[in-house]
């Protein structure tokens, strides 16, 4: 595997790990934050950063050579903002009524809605071991979703982290269209676009604004776990594609459920435990295919 590939792996372990610190820390935050205000400064944290970033960058006259955004990449680019600003509202509404372990667990749901819509829409190829990790990873969230396996409820804390997923899987094949240019600029445009969207729509419905010292701490998870994540994110895709960068992204679900479990001492069911074997075997599959490309 040449050194650009390794790279671009490494960039998209990395991007996941970033973004796994955001369920139980964005768990906590939320007894203080309502939802879509949360999902706002998550976003509008991620923009001020790679700004910051972007000015650094520019005063220290380091070498830019990437390729900026043009009118032709316009529907990529409103279609990406607009997915980001549902996902976040739907992960945070999820998160306020579900464990993060459990969330957590669940945005492997991700992988499968990137893959398939690779798939289908954008004609990337989808192996038969990248197929075997999409039935198990869709048959773990199945039983994550069951709230009472005696009634076959499910939770609706569940259903909204996969509507999350599924916006993010569309989102991530938007992205993907647009990844060859510079990655900084479609963070900051990401960052600002959903940021303020979801504002608009948290003050429309009446949401409270946060008591101020609340607002720097979701600022600062926001550039971390999606400014810096999304920048990683965007320079993986452009070497390894979308659905096998979702792949090595599987990493993050499993990092999110163990800080879920240290941080607030969250339990673990017997469907959780069985759900976590299946996952972990769909993802084992993933990472093999991606490497395997």
């Amino acid at each position: 595997m040449i050194p650009k590939y390794r790279l671009a792996i490494f960039f998209a372990i990395l991007a996941a790990v970033l973004y796994a610190i955001s369920m139980p820390l964005s768990k906590i935050l939320l007894r203080y934050v309502q939802p879509m205000m949360m999902a706002a400064f998550l976003y509008i944290g991620a923009g001020v950063g790679m700004s910051i970033f972007g000015i650094v960058r520019e005063r220290m006259k380091l070498p830019d050579k990437e390729e900026k955004l043009k009118r032709k990449d316009l529907p990529f680019t409103v279609a990406m903002v607009v997915l980001d600003i549902a996902a976040p509202i739907f992960l945070m509404f999820g998160l306020k009524i579900t464990a993060a372990a459990n969330a957590s667990l669940l945005n492997n749901f991700e992988i499968v809605a990137t893959a398939v819509i690779a798939m289908l829409l954008f004609h990337e190829k989808v192996s038969r071991r990248l197929w075997t990790a999409i039935v198990l990873v869709t048959l773990a969230c199945i039983l994550l979703t069951v709230d009472d396996t005696s009634s076959l409820n499910f939770s609706y804390g569940s259903l909204l982290v996969l509507a999350a997923c599924a916006c993010w899987g569309l989102e991530n094949n938007c992205t993907r269209c647009i990844s060859h240019k510079d990655p900084m600029e479609i963070v900051i445009i990401k960052g600002f676009g959903s940021g303020c969207g979801a504002l608009c729509i948290a003050l429309s419905i009446g949401e409270a604004f946060p008591l101020w010292q609340y607002v720097p701490a979701v600022m600062l998870l926001g550039f971390v776990a999606y400014g810096l994540s999304i920048f990683f994110y965007t320079y993986a895709q452009r070497t390894i594609g979308a659905a096998m960068t979702s792949t090595f992204y599987a990493v993050a679900p499993f990092v999110g459920m163990l800080l879920s479990f240290i941080i607030l001492s969250e339990k673990l069911t017997w469907i959780f435990g069985v759900a976590l074997v299946i996952m972990m075997a769909g993802a084992y599959f993933a990472v093999v295919d991606g490497r395997g490309k």
